[in-house]
């Protein structure tokens, strides 16, 4: 098997981080596996001579956009995670959000914004602070917390640098959390404490201030609920096999979805794994069962 890696995504430092992680759980349980660095010539004969299903460890855009799994359908190689559309889907915030609220899944108010002057018109309905970010980049990359008016430029720019579409979004106040989601049940919620509240791509893969908390410390009927509504947009927008689903919860207990991820981070910091230990799944045992996921093309 292969697991695909690297690549040539903003987020291709984690996705390296994450490939080898999960490389060295199957050579330890007896596997027999190619790390594949999509980005590296020879990758494309790698995948059609080497290997009979492929591990997506690919973050950011061409991993978890539904470009490589559209590659692997084309040629017949069962993969791990959700399907084309899903990936698609999942990857632009603006188009998620959109079927969010067609399905009733509660996702802070958001507005589309083509320029700086859109953005400042936007603050008068989402309030301030807000939140500005490009539609189809992970890891918080180009995302900016905007407390006044006259940074509204500023914000912009940067999130345009990453993305033609960006969208403004009404900022909650609250918790950040985050629940995964494996082969249709969703693991145990993680609360996530970031200092000075800003959980940046610092904060998520470099700091070893940012704390978490599984079990959540919440109330369990709390939790009970942010789980569900985690599930209902996991499945809102097809996504399969497994993911993670980040949330904030207001100040009066009210979940808010962000988004959904189709291939979470696999490091020494990623959440996913910390969720399945609270189970009793060790690494190894939760990459077993994201194997399990992996379905014919």
């Amino acid at each position: 098997m292969g697991v695909l890696y690297g690549g040539n995504s903003s987020e291709r430092e984690v996705s390296l981080e994450s490939g080898a992680a999960v490389y060295r759980a199957l050579i330890n349980l007896g596997a027999h596996a190619e790390l594949i660095d999509t980005a590296q010539d020879g990758a494309i004969e790698a995948l059609t001579s080497k290997i009979d299903r492929a591990v997506i460890m690919l973050h950011g855009r061409g991993g978890e956009d539904g470009a490589i799994q559209g590659l692997l359908k084309t040629l017949g190689i069962p993969y791990s995670g959700s399907r084309v559309s899903a990936c698609a889907l999942a990857m632009d915030k603006w188009r998620s959000k959109l079927i969010f609220e067609g399905c009733d899944v509660p996702t802070p108010k958001f507005s589309l914004v083509q320029t700086a002057e859109e953005l400042v018109m936007a603050m008068d309905d989402l309030g301030l602070p807000l939140v500005v970010k490009p539609s189809r980049e992970g890891s918080t990359i180009g995302i900016t917390k905007v407390t006044q008016r006259q940074d509204a430029k500023a914000a912009f720019d940067l999130a345009r640098k990453f993305d033609a579409t960006v969208i403004a979004e009404q900022f909650i106040e609250g918790d950040e959390l985050t629940v995964a989601v494996l082969n249709g049940e969703p693991l145990p919620v993680v609360r996530i404490v970031a200092q000075n509240n800003n959980y940046d791509y610092q904060a998520k893969y470099h700091s070893e201030e940012t704390r978490y908390f599984c079990p959540s410390g919440l109330d369990s009927n709390i939790d009970r609920n942010i789980q569900n509504v985690a599930m209902r947009a996991f499945e809102a927008l097809g996504c399969s096999g497994w993911g993670r689903v980040d949330v904030m919860l207001d100040q009066a207990g009210g979940p808010w979805v962000l988004e959904v991820n189709t291939v979470p981070g696999m490091t020494a910091h990623s959440l996913v794994p910390m969720a399945a230990l609270e189970l009793g799944l060790t690494f190894e045992q939760l990459v077993l069962e994201i194997l399990r996921g992996c379905d014919v093309a």
